[in-house]
């Protein structure tokens, strides 16, 4: 779930925060949660819910809304996000005015979004990650090769970090610095038009594709920015029949092999030319 400070607290920020103490779950690796770390950045105070009065309020607060709202979605046939989104002020509004109790003190002490605070860099989702001794960095199935500087040559041992933005945007950062790298992804599928285009390579590439397709596809990442993009959640068990990368046994590119070799060829038009070669 990916916390949306703007929708939340709306064009201005409160000083302190009071959750629940599972709400900050997450460790960055640096023994502080990403969700502490972006409240430091907005130098906004945390505070635990750590009294049992204050864990019963919290609990009878998501409570009653995580049961009625679901309540009135069904009752009203809200089954998308941009449905629920549009019915949401109506909800918070009906909600406050049944549930809500006017503060003590009537000042306000929330305050504006300053010009030098950057909310898609302050809530980008953070891990660290050790520098090889080829100048490589791994990253949710995905190399990322360091430009080999004397620099970067003293990364090597010391664990730097990888940002990932909202949109999916990675960043490798060390001492505040952005470092160019090149990524070479794991999970990289061969394109159809390669296989036609190279004729003598075409079993071969045919081969690496049916491999590819036993392949266990996940991500290792569980980034709020998969979500914010669109793309379904990682599945927590991989598919029947597949098998991770280094799973994968000569056996296996054998039975393959064996398999091409009892099919027909495929029969070509001559002349015939891929999309990409004109």
């Amino acid at each position: 779930m990916q916390l949306d400070l703007a929708a939340v607290c709306g064009p201005e920020f409160p000083p302190g925060f009071v959750s629940h103490r599972c709400t900050a779950a997450g460790k960055t690796g640096h023994s502080v949660t990403h969700f502490g770390r972006a409240m430091y950045g907005l130098n906004i105070d945390t505070f635990c819910a750590n009294s049992s009065s204050a864990k019963g309020r919290v609990e009878r607060a998501h409570l009653t809304l995580q049961d009625r709202l679901v309540k009135e979605l069904r009752l009203r046939d809200i089954c998308t996000v941009e449905a629920a989104n549009a019915y949401a002020p109506s909800f918070i509004a009906a909600y406050n005015a049944r549930f809500a109790k006017p503060p003590r003190g009537a000042f306000d002490a929330h305050r504006p979004l300053r010009d030098d605070e950057d909310l898609d860099r302050l809530m980008t989702w953070r891990e660290t990650r050790r520098v090889t001794k080829a100048l490589t960095v791994q990253y949710d199935r995905v190399m990322y090769l360091l430009e080999d500087t004397p620099a970067n040559r003293g990364l090597i041992h010391r664990y730097i970090d990888v940002w990932e933005y909202p949109d999916g945007h990675i960043e490798i950062r060390a001492d505040g610095l952005v470092l160019p790298c090149r990524q070479y992804d794991r999970l990289a599928d061969i394109d159809q038009g390669a296989v036609i285009e190279h004729k003598h390579l075409a079993h071969v590439l045919r081969v690496a594709q049916a491999l590819q397709a036993q392949r266990d596809n996940r991500r290792i990442s569980g980034s709020p920015s998969r979500t914010n993009q669109g793309k379904p959640v990682r599945e927590k068990e991989r598919l029947p029949g597949t098998k991770k990368q280094r799973e994968f046994t000569r056996a296996d590119l054998d039975e393959t092999i064996l398999q091409f070799a009892q099919q027909p060829e495929p029969s070509s038009t001559p002349g015939q030319r891929s999309a990409r070669t004109r």
